[in-house]
């Protein structure tokens, strides 16, 4: 009895060892997690901000001194070329064209009695009755009452012209957005000229002016496309071109931008003058391509080291024998791309990244070109992978319960940090 004891209980303790070590083995065991390759459009887009404006905005100021007397526009007013926007007080105007006239007049009655004095001491003269002196005494005071007859025509001419700017007119036509002034204010122009009113020539046709950082600015040509929204209407994308890099750097706390020009149409009168944009620039674009989910160049599993010195050692290995096949003086390119780190013709703006695959369960590593990066993938330009095949993004370890995506030190890097949605 006791014999069938012992033996019971030890079937017990190895069978309950067995179902641990089971167990633990599959505690211990990591999961994968998988995504596919596919084909679709890589996109690189630079973000930025920006403020909306009329595409052409006059200020209109006085340039005389003057009480305002009368207003004929005011805010959202719509304005023709010529039209007649403020009237001000002419009366000190109009008195100093009237004193204008009177030096005119008196300047004149001068001139005549000069005249009548030149021509008498030039007949006195012709008889040798007045001395050389006499004669160029009246010939000096002919020209000096011309002068100053010319002077004050030249006075009246311009107090009509100061009056006549009493009377502001629009220069151009357009839509009034400002109007810095009510009637009976007093403006003065004797330093500068003061802003009366501000008129948009087009609001259906705006600009957006963006700051761009110099790291991205080179990215950035005539002509792209943009798109941005503006926070009064969430839902709607607007879109515009690109018209002008301004090459005068903008600094501000040692950071420097450069100011982009974006023409955008303006049909419906939603976007209005002073309302900030947040802009998308599509910098670069690629149709249709071998695409890979940018995570899967950002992952790398804890042995990879040991799997790309292998996978180098194969090469080299393949390299050699290959090289010995060859004729002297010919190198062959093996793989994608031959030696480690050279590249081949076209490959241009190419770097190279690693992606692993499952083999057997096991991660193994796979070389190939990464071209274009967006937020979400990274456009493989050259790859012995397809279309459909699986490559690892993150693992699963059960004992942790945590999903692990371990960093790839040979993942290609993007520069511009966090300001681009690309390169």
């Amino acid at each position: 009895m006791k014999k069938w004891l012992w033996i019971v209980v030890g079937a017990v303790i190895i069978l309950g060892g067995g179902f641990l070590w089971l167990t633990n083995g599959d505690k211990d065991k990591i999961t994968y997690r998988t995504a596919k390759i596919d084909r679709g459009d890589v996109t690189v887009s630079i973000s930025a901000t920006g403020t909306v404006n009329a595409d052409t905005t006059v200020q209109v100021g006085s340039q005389v001194s003057g009480r305002i007397a009368r207003l004929y526009a005011d805010f959202n007013s719509e304005v023709k070329r010529g039209d007649l926007l403020a009237q001000l007080d002419p009366t000190f105007l109009q008195a100093a064209l009237n004193q204008a006239k009177a030096g005119v007049s008196r300047a004149r009655a001068s001139l005549n009695q000069a005249e009548r004095d030149h021509h008498r001491i030039q007949d006195l003269f012709g008889k040798n009755l007045v001395s050389q002196a006499d004669m160029d005494a009246a010939v000096t005071n002919l020209e000096s009452a011309r002068a100053n007859l010319e002077q004050a025509n030249a006075g009246l001419e311009g107090a009509d012209v100061n009056l006549k700017y009493a009377t502001i007119r629009s220069p151009i036509s357009g839509i009034v957005i400002s109007r810095n002034v009510d009637v009976g204010q007093t403006v003065a122009a004797s330093l500068s000229a003061p802003t009366l009113f501000e008129i948009a020539n087009d609001l259906r046709k705006m600009q957006v002016r963006a700051s761009i950082d110099e790291a991205d600015i080179g990215n950035v040509k005539k002509g792209l496309d943009v798109t941005f929204r503006v926070d009064a209407y969430p839902r709607d994308e607007f879109h515009g071109t690109v018209r002008e890099i301004r090459l005068a750097p903008v600094i501000s706390q040692n950071v420097v931008t450069y100011n982009v020009i974006i023409d955008v149409e303006n049909p419906d009168l939603k976007l209005m003058p002073g309302m900030t944009a947040t802009l998308t620039i599509v910098v670069a674009t690629r149709e249709n391509v071998l695409r890979a989910p940018i995570q899967a160049t950002r992952f790398s599993p804890p042995n990879a080291e040991e799997l790309l010195d292998s996978m180098r050692a194969q090469r080299m290995a393949q390299m050699n024998a290959q090289s010995d096949t060859a004729r002297p003086g010919r190198w062959q390119q093996a793989g994608d791309g031959g030696r480690e780190g050279r590249r081949g013709p076209g490959s241009r703006g190419v770097g190279r990244s690693v992606l692993w695959v499952l083999e057997g369960g096991r991660p193994q590593p796979r070389m190939i070109g990464a071209g274009l990066q967006d937020g979400r993938f990274v456009e493989l330009a050259r790859t012995d992978l397809n279309e459909g095949d699986e490559i690892i993004i993150g693992m699963i370890n059960p004992s942790a319960e945590v999903s692990q995506s371990v960093q790839n030190p040979f993942a290609p890097s993007m520069p511009g940090g966090g300001r681009r949605r690309g390169l």
